[in-house]
């Protein structure tokens, strides 16, 4: 195994000997010298690991070699020790990226620590993220048999995330492979789980926040009437893909709660969107506005209603409120919105829907560009990281920070990676999804899907007589037999919802302070 080699740079480096023969000890490299000018020109003739560099130095001061060797090495450790504790040392070092920062004297096993720290971190955490995963790997495999409740699922699928994503970070593809194993296991209790318990929920008294129920239980009681509340609505957005926005998000506001909460089915946005609008089932939206609910097979577009759906709600529970409604669909609409978002500082409530994501995952389907870019969960998430942080909601959410209103982030469904077909026949006016169908003459596999023969049972209208609606489970997706190969591989390992899965049904509602 190669050894560690260490650049050492201080002007007492005689007075560190002891420290020098305890590294060697430890099978490390260590090549001294006591100034700033020496240790430059060392840097350009050795490749080494990390330095240790004394900040106070007759000549070049530590602070002037470090900026240095930042640029000739940018990517090289270097760790700052100093006698001095003053705070702006510590920040001009920490803001020219120093791994790490020690206060004289320091004793060996704190430079050891530091070694560690920076060259030996990836592997340690990799051994211990394996290691903890190994043995919550059978209390999963346990929790899983037991999970009879929906708060069950929340923590199950939450803890389910957790893990996905600390094991991505280490890339270790055989823990991976038997995460993605227990995911689809946790998919095919969930679906049972709800084919079980959807129906009967909307008479219980003991239910989750479903999409009609968002806006009264989680936005209502945090709208601030004296800063106002910036509620934004990202179509499309998975748990695991918020997870990985928030560190963003945390830079500006400060998290005060996070719900998880059940959209509804169809878990699609002509369904669970409109609803969160309307605080209203579909069934009921349809009797309620008949000049605004739209069926699958009606002509036009299904969500250019919503805010009206809104202004509705918002009457029905007496709410004097002033507020708008933005829907972003572009660039260009976004950046408008960000160049003049002072102008809402007036409202009670703005709400800002972005539908992205929901882009990005139409785009994987037609686009083979955005397949490869997005092949699979971790690199769907890389995507949807590079888009935000670049974006203009980015922008939006920082002028709302900066006008002191709170922030609520949430979504109407999850999406879910398809990777399985399953053949359905039906009439030529049945639905277009491609993890729901309804219309008549519906011919399907009945082990593959969760039946709804009489839609008016989970609160859906019919789109005619003898119209039932099915559900695709887990990661299947419909497929007539026409055509069925060609089908099959265009719309294999895309992104679809509407269907039955953890990804889809569970999904984020999180309020924020500005900081």
């Amino acid at each position: 195994m190669r050894k560690i080699d260490i650049l050492w740079v201080d002007d007492e480096i005689d007075l560190l000997k002891a420290h020098i023969i305890f590294l060697e000890s430890k099978n490390y490299n260590v090549t001294t010298c006591n100034n700033g000018t020496d240790a430059i020109d060392l840097v350009d003739d050795t490749q080494f690991d990390i330095v240790f560099l004394d900040e106070n130095m007759p000549g070049l001061t530590g602070l002037e070699t470090l900026a240095e060797i930042k640029q000739k090495q940018a990517n090289l450790p270097v760790v700052m020790i100093t006698k001095s504790e003053e705070e702006y040392i510590m920040e001009e070092a920490i803001g020219s990226k120093i791994a790490d920062y020690l206060i004289k004297p320091v004793n060996p096993n704190q430079i050891l620590l530091s070694l560690k720290k920076n060259l030996d971190l990836s592997r340690l955490v990799s051994e211990k993220t394996t290691s903890n995963y190994q043995q919550e790997f059978r209390k999963i495999a346990m929790d899983l048999a037991m999970v009879n409740s929906y708060e069950d699922w929340i923590d199950m699928y939450k803890k389910l995330v957790h893990w996905e994503l600390e094991l991505e970070n280490i890339n270790d593809s055989g823990m991976l492979g038997i995460l993605e194993s227990q995911k689809s296991e946790a998919n095919t209790q969930f679906y049972k789980f709800i084919k079980k318990n959807y129906q009967d929920w909307f008479t219980a008294h003991d239910r989750p926040t479903f999409s009609h129920t968002l806006f009264k239980d989680y936005v209502v009681p945090n709208i601030d009437s004296e800063n106002g509340t910036l509620l934004i609505v990202i179509d499309n957005l998975r748990y695991d893909q918020y997870r990985v926005l928030e560190p963003f998000i945390n830079n500006h506001y400060k998290k005060e709660e996070e719900h998880s909460y059940f959209s509804i089915l169809p878990t699609a946005t002509q369904y669970a969107r409109n609803s969160i609008f309307s605080g209203l089932m579909p069934l009921d939206m349809e009797k309620r506005h008949p000049d605004l609910w739209k069926n699958d097979t009606d002509e036009g577009g299904m969500n250019l209603y919503e805010n009206e759906f809104l202004k509705a709600q918002i009457q029905r529970l007496g709410l004097n409120i002033k507020h708008e409604y933005y829907k972003i669909t572009s660039l260009k609409k976004g950046k408008e919105l960000a160049d003049n978002y002072n102008g809402t500082k007036q409202n009670d409530l703005t709400v800002v829907v972005y539908n992205f994501v929901d882009m990005l995952s139409h785009s994987k389907t037609e686009m083979e560009v955005i397949k490869e870019l997005a092949g699979d969960d971790k690199a769907y998430r890389s995507l949807t990281v590079s888009w935000f942080k670049n974006s203009p909601l980015f922008d939006i959410l920082q002028k709302a920070q900066q006008l002191g209103q709170k922030l609520i982030i949430t979504t109407d469904h999850g999406t879910i990676n398809c990777k399985h077909p399953t053949k359905v026949i039906g009439d030529k006016n049945i639905s277009a999804n491609l993890r729901y169908k309804t219309g008549r003459s519906l011919s399907y596999e009945d082990k593959d899907v969760y039946a709804v023969n009489n839609p008016k049972d989970i609160y859906l209208p019919s789109i005619s007589f003898n119209s039932p609606f099915i559900f695709a489970k887990e990661d299947l997706f419909f497929a007539y037999p026409n055509n069925y190969n060609h089908f099959v591989k265009y719309y294999k390992n895309t992104y679809q919802h509407g269907g039955i899965s953890l990804e889809e049904v569970i999904i984020p509602c999180a309020i924020y302070e500005p900081k």
